[in-house]
């Protein structure tokens, strides 16, 4: 297979802002606040742009230290968002969810990097980070579901047991439903991205297999992990 990958010229990539203006113009006719989402896309062309750049350095800088740091802003930036559904008690709960998605996520990034990848070094930026981002984002997105759905249960007077368990159940809807649609609705991210350079679609399924196990693993588990130490804080104060 061809094993090179198409440039994307930057006045064709330009085209793509044509449907994303439209969608603009519709949230702006039906008074929708277009001015959220106009900010979200040019934080993310910003932030894309920086990263791209960032990640040159890292790549070739080829240092643990590095790869450590980064690693380390990943898991301070995602507890933080995650929390963004409760912003009343964030600071309150930011422990417990900044210690359960550094282990949550931390626990499955090993075990798929040194245990299934089995990288030399261990800390190959090139694997590593955008592993880490996946698993510590979908850690965070998981979280973020879990303590927003048990705020609102326990709002309801519901027990922490049967709040807990309906908020775990949300929190992984998500996913399930992706690993359910993959394959027959949808082809993944990285599963997409390694067809389109080339690589056999037989090695492309099998990361992309490693990868739903991997965010599934990482986000039952922080989601677990949060909402079992955060009993204490939850059924102190109900209603956030």
């Amino acid at each position: 297979m061809n094993e090179s990958v198409q440039v994307i010229p930057l006045l064709n990539l330009a085209l793509v802002s044509i449907p994303v203006l439209l969608v603009i113009g519709i949230l702006w006719r039906w008074s929708l606040s277009p001015g959220h989402a106009a900010y979200a896309l040019g934080r993310m062309l910003v932030q894309l742009l920086l990263i791209g750049y960032c990640l040159m350095y890292i790549f070739e800088a080829e240092n643990s230290l590095v790869v450590i740091a980064v690693l380390a802003v990943m898991v301070t930036v995602a507890s933080w968002i995650a929390l963004g559904t409760i912003k009343t008690r964030r600071t309150v709960l930011y422990k417990q969810a900044l210690i359960s998605i550094l282990i949550g996520g931390g626990l499955v990034l090993v075990v798929v990097t040194q245990g299934v990848l089995q990288l030399q070094p261990w800390y190959l930026p090139q694997y590593m980070i955008p592993l880490a981002g996946m698993v510590f984002a979908n850690s965070m997105n998981a979280v973020s579901l879990a303590a927003e759905r048990m705020n609102a249960e326990l709002e309801r007077q519901m027990s922490f047991d049967q709040a807990r368990n309906i908020a775990m159940r949300a929190a992984l809807i998500p996913t399930i439903n992706a690993m359910l649609a993959v394959g027959l609705v949808s082809l993944p991210g990285m599963m997409t991205g390694q067809i389109l350079s080339g690589i056999s679609p037989l090695i492309a399924a099998r990361y992309q297999i490693m990868v739903m196990c991997m965010i599934f693993a990482g986000g039952g588990l922080s989601t677990a992990m949060f909402l079992e130490m955060s009993r204490k804080r939850f059924m102190e104060c109900k209603n956030f």
